[in-house]
């Protein structure tokens, strides 16, 4: 069992958990997610590692209540337990492979869009405490929604806070901050975008045409993280890809998102989800018990 230690309400329906998970603590990495299940009947839902204590052995995750599981979920207490805590899974922000000195050469920005700072968060945290400073652009529809806003200043150079509906901060979307940015005379060679797939595609289509380099995160749709359902399947640079063991990050210049897009959506309905697997033949898998496939 995985104990909660911390309990904390970020904003509306937004959570935060510090949970014991010594051995996932000991070796996770920014960038990478985990699968918690609360009971025997519960189902598996993945989240990205939000921050780590490896002297403590508790990892924590962020989640918003969008359905029964993570309604349960809200209601668990401090000194309540997952059965299940499965990590590290995924691969690890590139950038904490790439030597430091250059790093501190590139001008990076984060574009963070609503839970997607919950991701953002330990990789600017990492390259704080590795002597690299870069740029956030975070964004939500209000301010209420806003979440990490204190932490994340700790730990970015710089701090642009965004709101749909200009109730705080800058008025405007993530992309209209990072053009403003763009057009005062800031030059970025690196841009990560976290947060709703339809945000990561406007991101990219700026990006592309500012010639920034940019990787997205894709946690679309993941069920049992070893690549064995293929939920998670999607097209990158015209391979087929999936994003809990080949990702989640990826060239997001080069992501399909109209076809992930329009995928995650046919995906929530079982008849949906037989016409995946009827399209996508073997390289759906089909054998997460979710989908159908295996019938």
């Amino acid at each position: 069992m995985y104990p909660i230690v911390k309990k904390k309400k970020l904003a509306d329906k937004i959570f935060l958990m510090d949970v014991s998970a010594p051995r996932v603590a000991k070796s996770c990495e920014p960038g990478q997610f985990v699968i918690v299940k609360i009971d025997e009947e519960g189902e598996r839902i993945p989240l990205t590692v939000c921050d780590y204590d490896r002297k403590a052995g508790t990892v924590t995750i962020v989640f918003q209540t969008v359905g029964a599981s993570t309604e349960r979920m809200q209601h668990l207490r401090e000194g309540d337990s997952f059965q299940d805590f499965v990590g590290p899974l995924g691969c690890a922000s590139e950038l904490i492979d790439m030597d430091v000195e250059e790093l501190k050469k590139k001008k990076i920005v984060f574009l963070a869009g609503g839970v997607g700072t919950a991701p953002v968060y330990p990789q600017v945290k990492w390259l704080h405490e590795h002597g690299v400073g870069c740029d956030v652009i975070m964004g939500s529809k209000t301010k209420d929604l806003l979440i990490l806003e204190d932490e994340m200043r700790k730990v970015a150079a710089n701090l642009y806070v965004t709101t749909d509906d200009g109730s705080y901060g800058f008025h405007g979307m993530g992309t209209d901050q990072l053009k403003a940015l763009v057009e005062q005379g800031n030059t970025y060679g690196h841009c990560v975008a976290i947060g709703p797939m339809i945000m990561m595609k406007f991101v990219c289509l700026l990006t592309k045409e500012l010639s920034i380099p940019t990787v997205v995160s894709m946690n679309p749709i993941m069920v049992d993280g070893t690549g064995m359902c293929g939920a998670c399947r999607l097209t990158v640079g015209g391979e087929v890809k999936f994003a809990c063991v080949d990702g989640p990050e990826f060239d997001g210049h080069l992501v399909d998102f109209d076809q992930a897009m329009k995928r995650q959506q046919i995906y929530k309905t079982e008849e949906g989800r037989a016409m995946l697997k009827l399209t996508e033949g073997d390289s759906h898998h089909g054998g997460c018990g979710h989908c159908g496939g295996e019938e």
